[in-house]
């Protein structure tokens, strides 16, 4: 039993208010918006509409008592990139996906491959990983609800690489050069002798062109999406491992009045988009690549000796954040340390182990 089904399908009197009054016997509808600060050009986004969405509408037709009367507010047009798990606690929207990289002070946690570079490319181990540690470590599934949100999956991304303007063989390349870099991703570069740029997949390819960066760090897919190998071409597979990077979540509230027939349809919907994602993420990256060197990206790949120099020259990124984390009473060091055993129980060759 996952994480999203621990609750109890309990219907309450409350549950009346969420929906629009009918006649005795008629179906009864539910208005929701969904949203996300990222357009449906990205397959989270994507996949969210057309699989998401229609597989809650396909459960509740089933049924015939309940159906939902979408409104769909993709690309930051109801809710800024960072701002998700506000609006929805807020009841600005109904439904959105949380980008938790973005918003490190209130999923801490989840951020944890973020601070662990140089992992497993396993999209799906990463995922399921991180989904074990939100059972397992209740001050880490709590964030959801503790921010007014009911979680209903997860998501990873493909493994992270570098696009930049100039080749890139050994470290010193990147002496003295400026790296986009979103959130926690930003450890990844100092030390290297380059400079971490704030940015994010909406921004990159400007910042890139317009010379505020020289490149960027990001995984395949959303480098596609964001045509980064237009203005940096030169692709260095570093594999900087798979990423947890948010979940898509309603306001628990709503959630909690909706008739159990309903809270049944969100969450094996949610369950549906998690395992579609995923497969559909990890299906697509050799293809994107191949589109992009058709379209004059030129791909190499970084030796197992830079890399691993490039892991040896960051600092103790990762038990900064523990330490960091326990400091403010989470649990850190435990979540850190149960992640990389997970890891490496799986068969993943680290240049580093992080926890010690």
């Amino acid at each position: 039993m996952t994480m999203r089904r621990t609750f109890l399908f309990t219907a309450t009197a409350a549950a009346i208010s969420t929906l629009t009054m009918a006649p005795a016997g008629a179906q009864q509808v539910i208005k929701m918006t969904a949203a996300a600060g990222h357009p449906p050009v990205f397959l989270w986004v994507k996949t969210a509409d057309e699989v998401f969405i229609p597989e809650v509408d396909k459960r509740l037709a089933a049924g015939g008592k309940y159906k939902i009367e979408w409104t769909k507010a993709w690309g930051g047009t109801l809710l800024k990139l960072g701002s998700e798990s506000k609006g929805v606690a807020d009841g600005v929207a109904d439904v959105a996906i949380v980008s938790t990289v973005f918003e490190g002070s209130k999923f801490p946690l989840q951020n944890i491959s973020y601070y662990t570079p140089f992992g497993s490319d396993d999209i799906g181990l990463v995922a399921k990983t991180v989904a074990d540690l939100q059972i397992s470590v209740p001050a880490m599934g709590d964030a959801w609800t503790k921010n007014g949100l009911q979680y209903l999956g997860g998501m990873a991304l493909d493994t992270y690489h570098i696009w930049t303007k100039f080749p890139l063989t050994k470290l010193e390349d990147l002496q003295g050069k400026k790296v986009s870099a979103p959130g926690p991703s930003s450890n990844w570069v100092r030390g290297t002798g380059a400079v971490a740029v704030a940015g994010t997949l909406n921004s990159y390819y400007e910042d890139i062109k317009s010379g505020v960066s020289d490149g960027a760090l990001v995984f395949t897919t959303g480098a596609w999406s964001a045509k980064l190998h237009e203005v940096a071409p030169y692709v260095t597979k570093v594999n900087f491992g798979a990423q947890f990077a948010g979940g898509l979540v309603v306001n628990k509230s709503r959630f909690d009045k909706f008739p159990p027939e309903v809270q049944k349809a969100f969450v094996e919907a949610g369950e549906v988009w998690q395992a579609t994602y995923s497969k559909a993420q990890a299906a697509a990256v050799s293809a994107l690549m191949q589109k992009m060197v058709e379209g004059g990206a030129k791909f190499s790949d970084l030796s197992d000796v830079e890399r691993k120099r490039w892991a040896d020259s960051l600092g103790p990124v990762a038990k900064n954040w523990a330490t960091d984390a326990q400091g403010k009473g989470l649990p850190g060091n435990e979540v850190l340390k149960a992640y990389m055993t997970n890891l490496q129980k799986a068969g993943t060759k680290l240049p580093r182990d992080w926890s010690k």
